[in-house]
């Protein structure tokens, strides 16, 4: 890649077009995803529980759309559930699986998205007890805890796969073996892991997965829950007993038929092997790493978890300083390198408008005055290197601005 050889650009910066760099919170369709949308909008718009011409047709193009999916993912279509979104999906899986299981602990980790967070409240609220696994200063949830947490009363267990907002990656295949040895039932949300990678349903251990169509170039508006046979054990939507009486509502055919052809697009990955997926494109990590070399040479810039392992491919995450070395307020650069034509985020899209410390950085033991400090650089296959050559002098230009 010939990525850094640009001159920098002037103080003053002018902007045509805006560099994306917030993959994490959500991603631009692909070409082809808007077509097949489109499409199906023309010739399968038909509500797929009809039974005249046309919802035959729209139950088709849904039947299609579910069995490519189940390829990419190798798993039977009876294993998915089609949802509006993560959101939904973790909501079904947690709440679903619980009502089947005795009421006992719920067992999550303390970086885990707010969706999850806003399930196990309601869960507490029904009567089960919650506690957080503890993560180190990386992020990654502290091993030594594992046979405490997963001793009785532990009966449900929910651990992010790849963390939004500092990208660490968790022992997720480990967890779910364990899990299953002691007849937990075991949930991950994968929603930013899966779009660098697939897994193979029938090669793991987990019970429950979930993750969204929007974070991998697929339409807002759907989402999926991978689920075991019999983990499930109520309807979190009731009404006319779609998704197999697990999800009611008409199914969105031409958003799902576009969801199946942004799946389709994704790299296979085996995180027994790998533990980290290879990425939604071959340039995504290489150009991720050179630009965390570029920016860490910045002053007030630190690269957190720089030479972590298991770090999701496309994540950067930065605590930001003025020359003086005091934190500057994210929110602020956000805004200022909106202004510079540069997408970037402070955090977890979900609490962008929450001005409060980060959750997570608090879990890993980030001090208190670095907590509102973080800015979140996520990558994806529509970058040039023209691009990311780019962000380095305008972060800095931010930075001269936000001090």
């Amino acid at each position: 890649m010939n990525l850094w050889n640009s001159a920098p650009e002037p103080d003053s910066i002018v902007t045509s077009a805006e560099i994306y760099l917030d993959a994490a919170a959500t991603t631009p369709p692909l070409p082809e995803v808007i077509s097949t949308v489109t499409q199906r909008q023309q010739d399968a718009w038909a509500n797929p529980s009809s039974l005249h011409g046309s919802g035959l047709a729209a139950a088709e193009c849904l039947g299609r759309a579910r069995q490519t999916m189940a390829n990419q993912l190798d798993c039977s279509p009876d294993d998915l559930i089609f949802t509006s979104g993560a959101t939904e999906s973790i909501h079904l899986a947690l709440l679903g699986a619980a009502a089947g299981l005795e009421t006992g602990r719920l067992v999550i980790s303390a970086v885990e998205h707010p969706a999850v967070e806003a399930a196990a409240e309601q869960l507490k609220r029904r009567g089960w007890s919650l506690e957080r696994w503890p993560v180190d200063r990386s992020g990654r949830i502290a091993m030594e805890h594992l046979d405490r947490l997963l001793a009785p009363p532990t009966r449900l267990v929910s651990i992010i796969w790849g963390q939004s907002e500092v990208g660490t990656i968790q022992p997720i295949p480990a967890l779910a073996a364990a899990c299953r040895e002691r007849g937990i039932r075991f949930h991950t949300d994968a929603t930013q892991l899966i779009p660098q990678g697939v897994i193979s349903w029938q090669r793991s251990c987990i019970d429950l997965l979930t993750f969204s169509s929007h974070k991998l170039q697929g339409p807002r508006g759907v989402g999926v829950l991978l689920h075991r046979p019999g983990v499930v054990a109520e309807a979190q939507l009731g009404g006319g007993g779609q998704e197999g009486g697990f999800r009611a509502g008409t199914e969105p055919v031409p958003l799902l038929a576009g969801l199946a052809t942004a799946l389709a697009q994704l790299p296979p990955f085996d995180p027994e092997v790998e533990p980290t997926p290879p990425g939604a494109s071959p340039a995504v990590r290489p150009g991720r790493d050179a630009l965390q070399i570029h920016l860490a040479s910045l002053a007030g810039v630190t690269v957190l978890n720089p030479d972590l392992d298991h770090r999701l491919p496309h994540h950067l995450a930065c605590l930001i300083a003025d020359a003086a070395g005091r934190p500057l307020p994210a929110r602020q650069l956000v805004r200022e390198m909106s202004r510079l034509g540069v997408a970037c985020s402070s955090g977890t899209a979900c609490q962008s408008g929450q001005r409060q410390d980060s959750a997570v950085l608090t879990a890993m033991g980030i001090e208190p005055s670095w907590r509102q400090s973080l800015l979140r650089f996520t990558l994806g296959p529509w970058l040039s290197d023209a691009d990311l050559a780019a962000v380095p002098a305008r972060l800095q230009t931010a930075i001269l601005a936000c001090a």
